[in-house]
């Protein structure tokens, strides 16, 4: 078996972890031959024994093949450290996942990709800014990174999608598990006209640990890091550090100094980040690379590229402008399903929200 499968088989191997993976493919042992080790072969990699007997008796090629096959039916790509398609920029990091698994588009990595993070609950002025920033720079064709999370991650997402714009999500659970659930709507969307990246495989059970490291995706696959809105102990700050760390550019929004949302901003710029008060601060630092770049128009979807449940709340929307409210009493639906359709619908640009969560089709 070559090296990139036997690869993405070690890395979908329960217990072998970043480092353990590094000490097999350190070892002078060929490694690519690892279907066929004994118990005694994986202990000289360093394994424990009981994981070494595991192995022994469970690692062998039809288990990739069938790990592979899983991939390929649910339409997930295996981008490896060793294929051309692996991003330049992570290979750059201290620590590069050895495998990274995608659904979307993998080309935008190749592009100018910025992060754009920030808290988990935002202020008008943190949402207003995110959107407005997003928007210019994915006029000017940048790639928005973030990672689907609540509150600014979101919000560029679909800020990003809503212009026409290209995003990437970075997920800290498996390729396959959207969390938060009600971003469903927004990741299948993200899936369809953009990428959705993570390094743990199909089926990797979720807990805490494992967002953390997403951090370190995100500020290394990307040119530069905006930080929107953060308290002093916000997780963003992390992916900051991480992006400083990775000789990335790190940029700041100020914020109102009475506000906590912005102790963690008004810090970075207190260490040295870039001020950002309008979208020209983070463009004129890579002027050269989106020279000709802008995003061009798509056309508009019509009703029949719709869902059954989009067309739906559409054409009810054709006789008069509902609340989101009496959306749900009319339809019976949901609270996140609604949502969820309906935010594919302002994706689409068949719907907009006006202010007070009223609809109305466009």
């Amino acid at each position: 078996m070559d090296r990139r499968n036997m690869l993405i088989g070690l890395h979908e191997c329960p217990g072998l972890g970043w480092k353990r993976i590094e000490g097999i493919l350190r070892k002078e042992k060929q490694w690519t031959e690892a279907c066929h080790f004994q118990a005694g072969d994986w202990m000289e990699c360093g394994l424990e024994s009981e994981l070494a007997l595991r192995l022994a008796d469970e690692f062998d090629e039809a288990w990739i093949e069938t790990r592979l096959s899983l991939m390929e039916r649910s339409g997930v790509q295996a981008i490896t450290i060793f294929d051309p398609e692996y991003p330049v920029l992570m290979k750059e990091t201290a620590k590069p996942p050895w495998v990274l698994y995608a659904i979307g588009d993998p080309e935008l990595l190749n592009r100018v990709t910025i992060a754009m993070i920030g808290t988990r609950i935002p202020t008008a002025y943190g949402r207003r800014v995110a959107e407005d920033l997003t928007e210019a720079l994915c006029n000017e064709g940048a790639v928005i990174v973030s990672g689907l999370a609540r509150g600014i991650d979101g919000i560029c997402h679909e800020a990003a999608i809503r212009c026409n714009g290209s995003t990437v999500a970075v997920l800290g659970t498996a390729i396959d598990t959207v969390y938060p659930s009600e971003h469903s709507g927004l990741y299948r969307m993200i899936a369809q006209r953009g990428l959705v990246l993570s390094e743990y495989p199909i089926g990797t059970k979720s807990h805490p640990g494992l967002f953390p490291q997403r951090n370190r995706i995100i500020a290394g696959i990307s040119r530069g890091a905006v930080v929107v809105e953060a308290d002093a102990r916000s997780g963003s700050l992390i992916t900051a550090d991480q992006a400083l760390e990775a000789g990335r550019d790190v940029f700041a929004v100020p914020g109102p100094i009475t506000s906590p949302k912005s102790r963690g901003t008004l810090g970075l710029l207190k260490q040295g980040a870039k001020i950002v008060t309008e979208p020209s601060d983070i463009l004129e630092e890579y002027e050269q690379e989106l020279k000709g770049r802008g995003t061009k128009s798509r056309p508009l979807l019509t009703i029949n590229e719709l869902t059954n449940e989009e067309r739906k709340i559409y054409h009810m929307l054709e006789q008069e402008d509902f609340t989101f409210d009496r959306l749900r009493e009319q339809t019976m639906w949901e609270f996140g399903h609604l949502h969820s359709v309906l935010l594919s619908l302002i994706m689409k640009k068949a719907v907009v929200q006006l202010p007070g969560s009223v609809y109305k089709i466009i």
